[in-house]
Formats: C-alpha cells, sequence, structure tokens
C-alpha cells in the first residue's frame, strides 16, 4: 500500500495541474477573442466549428477511438442526442464570444461562476435530485445576486444567465450520451461542420466574410480556434481522470476568476458597487456550496 502512495500523489498533482492549465485557458481566452473583434461572433463561430473538427478527428484517430467515434455516428439516438447537444454548445459559444467582443467580459464571468449552481437546479427539476439545506441556501443567494443587478443596476444579465443555462442544459444532455468527452465533441462538430461549411463558402463567394481578405494574421487566428477549443477540453479530461470532484470543483473558478480579472484591468469594463454586492453573493453562495460538496465527499470517502 506504501508502495503505491508515491505513484497516487503523483497523478493527483499532475491532474491538479492539468485541470488548472485547462481551466486558465479558458479563463484567459477573452484575449484570444478580442483580438478577432473585427470579425463577427457568428462568422467566429462558423470557423470555431470547422477548424475544431478538423483538429478532433486526428486526435481521435491517435487516441485509438475510432471504434468509440463510429459507434457512436452509427447510433440513431445518440446522433440525436448530439445533435441537440451541438446546438447547445454552438449557441454557449457564440453568445460567449460576441459578449467578449461588446464589452461584456464580467457578465460571462458571473455566467460561469453561477453555472455549477445553475447545474444544482437543473438536476431537482430533471433528476428529482432532492437540494440539501448549504445547496438550498447557496442557490438562493445567486438568486438575490441576479435580482440585485437586475433591480438595481436596471439591467436584466441576460448573457451570464444564457451562458450558464446553455452550459447547464449541455452537461444535462451529455450524461444521456455515453459517450467520451472527445469522441462526443468531435461528433457534435461534425454534425455542425457541413452547415458551418457551406456558410463559410457563401460569405467566401459573396466576398463578405474575413477570412482569407483580411490579411495572414486574421487568417492564423480563425485557424487557431480550432487548437484553442481542443487543447483545454484534452487538459481538462487528463486532469478530471486523476483528481476528485471535489476538487475539480475548486479549480473551476479559474475561468472565470480570469475572465473577471481580465474584464476589470484590461478591457477596462466598469465594477461598480452594485456588481460588487452580486459578484459578493454569488462567491459566498459559491463557499458554501464548494464546503459542502468537499463535506459530502469527505463522508462518501470514508465510508469506503
Amino acid at each position: 500500500m506504501n508502495d503505491n502512495q508515491p505513484a497516487l500523489g503523483q497523478q493527483s498533482t499532475a491532474g491538479a495541474c492539468f485541470a488548472f492549465l485547462a481551466f486558465l485557458i479558458w479563463g484567459l481566452s477573452p484575449i484570444y477573442w478580442k483580438a478577432l473583434h473585427h470579425v463577427g461572433a457568428f462568422e467566429v463561430i462558423l470557423h470555431r466549428i470547422l477548424w475544431s473538427f478538423a483538429f478532433l478527428m486526428p486526435l481521435v484517430l491517435i487516441g485509438r477511438q475510432w471504434t468509440e467515434f463510429k459507434k457512436a455516428i452509427k447510433n440513431p439516438k445518440m446522433l440525436s442526442t448530439l445533435l441537440i447537444t451541438s446546438i447547445l454548445v454552438g449557441g454557449n459559444w457564440l453568445i460567449y464570444i460576441w459578449a467578449v467582443n461588446n464589452g461584456r467580459v464580467l457578465q460571462a464571468s458571473l455566467g460561469y461562476y453561477i453555472n455549477p449552481l445553475v447545474n444544482i437546479v437543473l438536476g431537482m427539476v430533471f433528476l428529482r435530485e432532492r437540494l440539501r439545506r448549504a445547496q438550498a441556501v447557496a442557490v438562493a443567494l445567486a438568486t438575490l445576486g441576479v435580482l440585485n443587478l437586475t433591480f438595481r443596476y436596471g439591467v436584466f444579465p441576460w448573457v451570464s444567465l444564457a451562458l450558464a443555462f446553455s452550459f447547464g442544459v449541455y452537461g444535462l444532455v451529455r450524461k444521456v450520451a455515453a459517450v467520451g468527452a472527445l469522441v462526443g465533441l468531435t461528433v457534435e462538430t461534425l454534425l455542425l461542420t457541413v452547415p458551418a461549411g457551406i456558410w463559410v463558402f457563401h460569405l467566401h463567394q459573396i466576398q463578405s466574410g474575413k477570412f482569407l481578405h483580411s490579411g495572414l494574421k486574421t487568417d492564423l487566428l480563425l485557424l487557431g480556434t480550432g487548437i484553442l477549443t481542443a487543447t483545454p477540453l484534452l487538459l481538462f479530461n487528463l486532469g478530471a481522470r486523476r483528481i476528485s470532484l471535489a476538487t475539480l470543483g475548486f479549480i473551476q473558478y479559474t475561468a472565470p476568476t480570469g475572465m473577471l480579472l481580465l474584464g476589470i484591468t484590461k478591457f477596462g469594463e466598469p465594477f461598480t458597487e452594485i456588481q460588487a454586492v452580486t459578484f459578493g453573493l454569488i462567491w459566498t453562495a459559491l463557499a458554501i456550496y464548494s464546503w459542502d460538496t468537499v463535506r459530502v465527499h469527505r463522508k462518501r470517502t470514508a465510508k469506503r
């Protein structure tokens, strides 16, 4: 048993590093998307779909997941499920990139802070999961935060809620599809590749698209969207296998924290007292949620 402990410890450390790098890339990604601000969000999404598939397909082959990929595309039920998730993830990408390039990085950050709490609500509504007391308090505080921003700031945070709920529902539906993350995302991008390719070709024909018309830098940035999509996903998968769900839950806040800091410091978005109260309520809710997750995880571990 002692002989295995160093190996396990090394795996946990490596897993935490992989997961941290994944969420760090997601947290710093607004810098990349801002560099494409002169390209419409919809066109960026079209290229993200195309080049993601082009980058992911070789990874499926290298990772020897071709058999799983073939099974997925030959299963009508699986395909219909992944078609739904592809629309959800495509919508999430579109809203996020639009938000970043329209000065709403803070709202995007708030959306991903809210996401774990939205998952609790979706589990209660669709999976009939019972809320623990701490979870109920956390959801109530998050709701107060959203209401504070809506009524005191006078702006309904639709970007935050759309990002949180689209990604939450995406995760919920993906639970039904018994397919790995890499294969699942590859099939999702495949399903969107044909319409995306047709649209990009149309934009090129009418000389309305930016690709091949706005210089080498823009072309390379659009091509790189595939790498930016796949790299953190792979790091996330490598990390998630090696660390506990509770640890992963803590590390996931790296992404919205990175977005928040970028929004305030680099992009100069205003951070008012009203927003501070909302974020304070969300952070308090997440602290309660995280404490409850660790507590339950320790209890379950002790019973084994």
